[in-house]
C-alpha cells in the first residue's frame, strides 16, 4: 500500500486537495443521478411492469448501500481509503455495463429486469465504497483537523452530481435510447478510475480493529440524531409535490430547487463554523432551524410561506451530517474511523428508507400538514438529543 500524505505550504491549497478527491464522489453520483430519472419509465413503459417493480428497481440500490457500509468502512481502515474508492468506482462501472446489457435484453422483460436489479445492487455497493473511501481519503490528505471540511465538500459533490445527473440522464435517453445510460456511466467511471489511480494514497493507520458492532454502539447516539433530522429531508424530497397538489399550489419544482440551493450554499459558505464553534453547537443550531422550517411547512397557508419553510429546512439540514459526524468519529480510535463513518452513515440510509412508508401512512387521508409536523417533532427531538450529548461529552470534543 502506497503511503503518502500531502502537507505544508508547498502542496496545493487545502480546498484544492479536498476537491481533487471528492471529485470522484461527484463522478460516482453522476452515474447514480443519470439512472434515477429514467429507470422507472423504462421499467414501466418499456418493460411493461407496474409501479411496485419500478420502485423495487430504485430501492434495491439503497438496500445494497445499507448492507455494504460495513465492508466499505473496514476496507478503508485496513486496505486504505483509496482502495475502497477504487473498488467503489469499479462497482459503479460494472453497474453501467450491466445497464447496457439490460437495455439489450429489452425484448425479454424478465431477463432485462433481473440484470437491472444486479446493476442496481452493484451501484449500491459502489456508492457506499466511494462515499466512505473518498471522505477518509480526503481526511488522510489534509489532516483530521479538517474532517468537517472534507465531509462538507463531499456532500456538495454528492448533491451537485445528483442535480446534474438526473437531467443529463433524460437527455441521453432522448438522444440515443436507454442503452446510453449504461454507455455514459461506463465512460464516466473509466475516466474516474484512471484519474483516481494516479492520485497518491494515504497512510493506513495501525492499531486495534474494533468489532463492527462495538463501533456501531459508539456512534449510535449521533446516528440517531442524524436519522431524526434526516426525516425532514426525506418527507420534503418525497412528498412536497403531492403536498402542493393537495393545496392547489404550483411551484413544487422551484421549491425543491430552493431547498437544494440553500443546502449546498450553507455547506459552501458556513462549513467553517463546525471547526470554529464545534460539531455539537452547529448541529444543535441546525436542527432547531430545520424544526422551525418544518413547522412553517406544516402550517403554511400560502405557497410563499411553504417555500420559506423549505428554505429553512435546507439551511438547517445542510450541516447536520458533517457536524454530528465530526464528533461521532472521535468516539473511536483513528484506526477505526472508516468503520465509524460507515456505521454513522447507515442511519441516513435507514431514515430515508422508512420515511416514504411512514410519511405515506401519516398522510393517507390526503392531509400532509401533520406529516411535516411529525417531522418537526423528530428534528426537535434530535436537537434535544444533541444537547444531551453536548452536556455529556462537549467538554471533551467540540
Amino acid at each position: 500500500m502506497q503511503a503518502h500524505v500531502e502537507s505544508g505550504a508547498s502542496g496545493p491549497s487545502l480546498t484544492l486537495r479536498i476537491v481533487q478527491i471528492v471529485s470522484f464522489t461527484f463522478l460516482a453520483y453522476l452515474v447514480i443521478g443519470m439512472q434515477l430519472a429514467v429507470l422507472p419509465p423504462f421499467v414501466h413503459n418499456d418493460l411493461g411492469f407496474g409501479a411496485v417493480l419500478a420502485g423495487l428497481a430504485i430501492s434495491s440500490q439503497y438496500l445494497a448501500t445499507l448492507f455494504s457500509r460495513g465492508f466499505a468502512g473496514r476496507t478503508s481502515d485496513t486496505a486504505g481509503p483509496k482502495r475502497a474508492a477504487l473498488i467503489g468506482l469499479l462497482a459503479c462501472g460494472g453497474s453501467a455495463a450491466l445497464m447496457m446489457v439490460a437495455a439489450l435484453l429489452r425484448p425479454w422483460p424478465m431477463a432485462s429486469f433481473g440484470v437491472m436489479l444486479l446493476a442496481r445492487l452493484a451501484l449500491g455497493v459502489g456508492e457506499s465504497c466511494v462515499a466512505t473511501g473518498c471522505i477518509m481519503w480526503g481526511i488522510g490528505r489534509v489532516g483530521a483537523e479538517h474532517t468537517a471540511k472534507v465531509i462538507s465538500w463531499n456532500g456538495v459533490a454528492t448533491y451537485s452530481a445528483l442535480a446534474v445527473g438526473a437531467p443529463l440522464g433524460v437527455l441521453l435517453v432522448a438522444a440515443g435510447g436507454f442503452i446510453t445510460i449504461g454507455l455514459g456511466g461506463l465512460v464516466v467511471t473509466v475516466a474516474a478510475l484512471v484519474l483516481a489511480w494516479r492520485r497518491p494514497a494515504v497512510r493506513v493507520e495501525g492499531g486495534e480493529r474494533m468489532p463492527m458492532h462495538h463501533v456501531f454502539g459508539r456512534v449510535a447516539p449521533y446516528g440517531m440524531g442524524l436519522a431524526l433530522g434526516a426525516v425532514g429531508f426525506g418527507v420534503i424530497a418525497t412528498f412536497i409535490t403531492l403536498y402542493y397538489a393537495s393545496q392547489g399550489w404550483a411551484g413544487a419544482a422551484p421549491t425543491l430547487s430552493l431547498f437544494g440551493v440553500c443546502f449546498v450554499g450553507v455547506r459552501l459558505v458556513l462549513g467553517w463554523t463546525i471547526a470554529h464553534f464545534g460539531g455539537y453547537r452547529v448541529a444543535l443550531t441546525s436542527l432547531l432551524i430545520e424544526g422551525v422550517g418544518l413547522i412553517v411547512l406544516a402550517t403554511a397557508g400560502h405557497v410563499a410561506v411553504a417555500m420559506l419553510g423549505a428554505a429553512l429546512c435546507g439551511i438547517g439540514f445542510s450541516l447536520v451530517f458533517p457536524s454530528l459526524g465530526v464528533v461521532a468519529v472521535t468516539r473511536v480510535s483513528v484506526s477505526n474511523r472508516g468503520a465509524a463513518l460507515a456505521a454513522y452513515s447507515v442511519f441516513t440510509d435507514v431514515a430515508l428508507g422508512v420515511t416514504g412508508p411512514l410519511g405515506g401512512w401519516i398522510a393517507s387521508g390526503g392531509r400532509y400538514g401533520p406529516m411535516f409536523a411529525v417531522a418537526a417533532v423528530m428534528a426537535l427531538a434530535a436537537a434535544a438529543l444533541t444537547g444531551a450529548l453536548y452536556v455529556s461529552y462537549g467538554n471533551k470534543a467540540g
